[in-house]
């Protein structure tokens, strides 16, 4: 999914990103004004749809595509528009970013938060991945009050709490048939956590549309790099047949695998730009709310796609874990606000005004 992560379940512009801003793919674009809220309800509601079918696609894609021929099709066609976007759109920006290597430390990050994810979609159901990704908030709020020494607050430990308990119901961990598969979007939502602490505290003055071309770049490589090691290797058929998604070699295209690249990349240029839109004309806390709507979307395109039908214990789960992850933006914005509210506070009424 998507998850960001322009973003996602993976994206991201690095400026200003804080906790509010929580989501796969997309949310630490910072805060111009509130422009047309209603509006940015509306782009955010519509880009977590279109990235929720592209998950769905990926997961159905699963038997036909491998992850590395998906990352280099979809990159190949996605590179250019960005590139375009560049030129067109972001006046003095440059192609290269102002600091490469933490820009490419956060792409790797990103790049294996995707590779963990779609790994998942293969071995477990569509609406399990999504809620269990969705304990991003929670390691978001975790490693800021690590590594940035960010406030949590009783409701965010509360949260964090709330969310795991959810984890328990949805993946229901038992020795004895366990699937590790349903670990790896936790595994995820750990990777994009750890990016997106890396966007505010090295990123910030990176434009958006920079730090998603050199994420795909990312992707491009790694899947082109893993396609030459898997032909060099010539592994065992045993071997590619357990495990043909992520060792298979390439397939033919047909006009149906044509069209289903051509909606992947779609989504991925959707979800980077509405994403962006939302959150520069919507309260981050109201925006990031509706975000979660992504889970809702995935159960929904799992049954439709997959006729999954889930389970008491995991709606109760995926309850949990969107409602903790909403304690955990809100709570984070208040404390925000309150921070703000006593740096003014502080300053002489001419100095607000600039004449001081």
């Amino acid at each position: 999914m998507s998850r960001a992560p322009l973003n996602p379940r993976p994206f991201g512009g690095c400026v200003g990103y804080n906790v509010k801003n929580l989501s796969r793919n997309r949310k630490d674009v910072t805060l111009t004004g509130n422009e047309n809220p209603r509006l940015a309800i509306a782009v955010i509601i519509g880009t977590v749809f279109a990235l929720a079918l592209g998950d769905a696609l990926i997961k159905d894609a699963s038997a036909t595509f491998t992850l590395w021929q998906i990352f280099v099709l979809r990159s190949v066609a996605v590179v250019p528009i960005l590139i375009l976007l560049i030129r067109g759109r972001a006046v003095g920006v440059q192609l290269v970013p102002e600091d490469p290597f933490w820009t490419v430390v956060r792409s790797s990050l990103l790049t294996l938060m995707w590779i963990t994810y779609y790994l998942s979609l293969a071995h477990v159901e569509l609406s399990i991945a999504a809620a269990a990704y969705y304990t991003l908030p929670l390691f978001i709020t975790l490693f800021a009050a690590t590594f940035l020494g960010d406030s949590i607050g009783s409701i965010g430990w509360f949260a964090v709490v709330m969310g795991f308990a959810g984890v328990v119901l949805i993946l229901e961990p038992r020795v004895s048939d366990f699937n590790w598969y349903a670990v790896l979007p936790l595994v995820s939502a750990v990777l994009y956590a750890l990016a997106m602490i890396l966007t505010r505290s090295r990123c910030r003055r990176e434009h958006m549309f920079v730090l998603s071309l050199w994420l795909n770049l990312t992707m491009l490589a790694a899947g082109a790099t893993a396609t030459l090691v898997l032909v060099a290797l010539e592994l065992p058929l045993a071997m590619v047949a357990a495990q043909e998604f992520l060792l298979g070699s390439w397939s033919t295209l047909g006009f149906n695998e044509w069209a289903a690249l051509a909606v992947l990349s779609a989504t991925m240029i959707i979800g980077s730009v509405g994403a962006a839109y939302a959150y520069q004309n919507g309260r981050p806390s109201t925006i990031a709310t509706f975000d979660f709507a992504y889970v809702a979307f995935a159960m929904a395109w799992g049954m439709i796609v997959f006729g999954e039908e889930p389970t008491s214990k995991g709606v109760a789960g995926v309850t949990l874990i969107v409602v903790a992850g909403i304690l955990a933006v809100r709570s984070s914005n208040r404390r925000a606000q309150a921070a703000e509210q006593g740096v003014a506070a502080d300053v002489p009424p001419a100095s607000r005004l600039g004449r001081g």
